[in-house]
């Protein structure tokens, strides 16, 4: 069993300041620990469930956050960004059977995570289909497009309510909870101990069924917080203006859905 990992930082237990998730601030030295841990941890609940194969895309930022001689021995890791439209999701494909998410933070505009973004703090929201959309929202539906289930997150409380309610029957772990520019969370400890258990027992599940429902055309809203990033991304082609901030753009296959966010959102 090939079990692949999307891991970030901002729903890592114990954050709450973006001195801890930029490599520029002396803090980030420890929450790139604490984000290391929790994702042994998942690899650790994949192994006792009968993983052979453990695939890692470090996700946040650079990309370059793992502590890598703290990783297992049976792992591979993906660092950096290649530019591929799957971004997060780089490494997927349809040999695998599950894809686990840890550290995920709430969506742009949230209040429940003093971290909470979508993809980057030039945008200010992402709608797909109407809909507010997270990070997850966009892997999610990257991994159903592999034919590969989500089948487990860990991540502040409203991202793991987000997720359990986009994919049916798919586990959670919530580390933290935000209130304005404070958040409330287990201890790192506890965190890693339930991420481990959470793992094993949703692989040892039936869980070839926790897929997010897909529509028949998408069309993404990129808002941005200035015009000029706005203006730029209308160049994309297909793309149209949605106001003076906001660029659309509008397909069948969400594949080409992510690959107009890779050079829309830059």
């Amino acid at each position: 069993m090939k079990v692949f990992i999307s891991a970030d930082i901002e729903g890592t237990a114990g954050i709450v300041h973006w001195d801890e998730a930029e490599r520029t601030h002396a803090d980030w030295n420890e929450f790139r620990a604490l984000m290391t841990a929790e994702v042994v941890a998942a690899c650790d609940g994949a192994r006792a469930a009968g993983a052979t194969e453990v695939v890692i895309k470090d996700a946040h930022d650079s990309g370059r956050n793992l502590i890598l001689d703290r990783l297992p021995d049976y792992v591979r890791i993906v660092r950096g960004w290649s530019g591929h439209p799957d971004a997060m999701m780089f490494g997927l494909d349809a040999g695998f059977a599950a894809a686990i998410y840890t550290g995920y933070h709430s969506k742009a505009g949230s209040e429940a995570n003093p971290l909470a973004h979508t993809s980057n703090l030039r945008i200010s929201r992402l709608l797909l289909n109407g809909e507010v959309a997270s990070e997850f929202t966009v892997n999610a539906l990257c991994a159903a497009g592999y034919g590969v289930p989500s089948v487990f997150l860990s991540g502040d409380a409203a991202m793991c309510a987000e997720a359990r309610a986009m994919v049916p029957g798919m586990s959670t772990v919530e580390t933290l909870e935000g209130k304005g520019r404070a958040s409330t969370s287990i201890s790192p400890a506890w965190s890693r101990r339930l991420i481990r258990e959470g793992v094993a027992s949703a692989l040892s599940a039936d869980f070839s069924q926790t897929l997010p429902d897909r529509a028949e055309r998408y069309e993404v809203v990129i808002e941005f917080n200035n015009p000029t990033d706005a203006y730029r991304a209308g160049w994309y082609p297909g793309a149209r203006a949605h106001g003076p901030r906001a660029v659309a753009f509008a397909n069948a296959d969400f594949a080409e859905i992510l690959r107009a966010l890779v050079f829309m959102k830059v």
